[in-house]
């Protein structure tokens, strides 16, 4: 469904990324794990070409990542992020029915319909002419997660989800990501939650200093990380959250 090969990406003189292998299939669930500042979200931006990758290719579903083929891959391709990016000034309703009318040109009431089937899917119909500023963090992002559900994607890209959230939230988002990965949803998740990754990912791939060190089933990385450079974040993040 998402392959990388040889992805390289530059700010300036900094390389944040170094030659990126990576493939996701259809219906897994991947999970990328990492130190900040490694890449992982580098490597989301890039495949829905919010950044331009400056060596590689990067393929969705065979269409290639480049100006040509952006539209289609948006079309494709969701993205939930880690601050909600929804409109202020429009309510929960309007937020979810934004692109499916306005960029897919659906008609409004099938928008709408949806949208309120979404919502309620994510426990948010009863907010549905709410603002934003009403919602908490971890309602923002379950609309978020239903926005990103109206373009009826292929596959949903997920920057660290939970990170922004108070964490008595962030069950409640994790749900719902259970829940999408559990109907089969393509996923690739940014995440420092270590055990989410364990129960929900397929396979978990650890980022460090711009390049995959180490992938594998989900079981086997976080269990028994073959490379030093795994344990070792591993053994970090579960002593913080411990």
């Amino acid at each position: 469904m998402i392959v990388l090969d040889g992805v390289t990406k530059r700010f300036g003189d900094r390389t944040v990324l170094k030659g990126v292998d990576l493939a996701v299939a259809r219906g897994e669930v991947l999970c990328l794990i990492g130190g900040s500042g490694s890449g992982k979200s580098t490597i989301l931006r890039c495949i829905n070409g919010l950044e331009r990758h400056d060596a590689g290719t990067i393929t969705v579903g065979g269409i290639r990542v480049d100006d040509q083929g952006l539209p289609a891959i948006r079309r494709r391709v969701a993205m939930v992020f880690q601050r909600f990016n929804l409109f202020p000034h429009r309510t929960v309703l309007d937020n979810v029915i934004e692109s499916p009318v306005h960029v897919h040109r659906e008609p409004v009431e099938q928008a709408r319909a949806r949208a309120i089937e979404l919502l309620a899917r994510v426990d948010m119909a009863d907010h549905a002419h709410s603002l934003p500023s009403a919602l908490s963090g971890g309602q923002q992002q379950r609309v978020g997660i239903a926005r990103a559900l109206a373009l009826r994607p292929e596959a949903i890209l997920f920057d660290e989800p939970t990170s922004a959230l108070d964490p008595e939230r962030v069950g409640e988002v994790l749900r719902v990501m259970r829940e999408l990965a559990q109907d089969g949803m393509t996923m690739l998740i940014v995440t420092h939650e270590i055990d989410f990754a364990r129960e929900v990912a397929d396979r978990v791939a650890f980022v460090d200093q711009g390049v995959i060190a180490e992938t594998g089933a989900a079981a086997d990385v976080l269990t028994a990380p073959q490379q030093a450079r795994t344990a070792q974040f591993l053994a970090r993040v579960l002593h913080r959250n411990g």
